[in-house]
């Protein structure tokens, strides 16, 4: 299904004035101040509406509820366990790293999509991607190679695909450890 140009501006729009609207301060929601401070937030959200149909036209697919919906669930519970690692490894006196670089293999191209990943599994605590130019991979820093951190990665861009690139058909291939230091 193609989103038409002006479907994807109002859709925009909404979504960016809905931003201007959450940066506002709460009197600014009374009869008597609605004027303009929204009137300056449409005429900006349209303007940056314009501004990102420019830069990222709409594509031919639209992300997939369900498995936009798995990835997020997925994305929160690794944020959540990878940070109480991390914790409990910086409490430790013995502070148990096993520092090294994964090379992840990836089906994403270069751009904005693996960028997006690369900026996503960023997130997780113990994991930093630092090189996603390289052909078919993209490179990251770990804090304990000892763990599944390839699959695990494995797993979240098989999802991550599912939901916003199904056109890429499958992904999911592990990476391989480098560089142990």
């Amino acid at each position: 299904m193609t989103i038409s140009r002006s479907v994807a501006f109002i859709i925009r729009s909404l979504l960016l004035f809905g931003f201007w609207l959450l940066l506002l301060e709460p009197d600014a929601f009374s009869l008597a101040a609605i004027g303009l401070d929204w009137a300056v937030g449409a005429v900006t959200a349209g303007g940056a509406a314009l501004l990102s149909l420019r830069l990222l036209p709409p594509g031919s697919g639209a992300p997939r509820p369900w498995p936009l919906l798995r990835f997020v669930l997925r994305f929160l519970k690794q944020s959540l366990l990878g940070g109480l690692d991390v914790a409990r490894r910086a409490l430790d006196p013995r502070l148990p790293l096993a520092l090294g670089f994964v090379h992840q293999h990836t089906v994403l191209p270069p751009g904005t999509g693996r960028a997006l990943f690369g900026a996503l599994t960023s997130q997780t605590p113990g994991t930093l991607a630092v090189d996603a130019g390289r052909p078919g991979e993209v490179l990251y820093h770990c804090l304990d190679v000892r763990q599944d951190v390839a699959g695990s990665l494995a797993a979240d861009e098989a999802l991550f695909v599912q939901a916003l690139f199904p056109q890429l058909g499958a992904a999911g291939a592990a990476g391989r450890v480098e560089d142990r230091s």
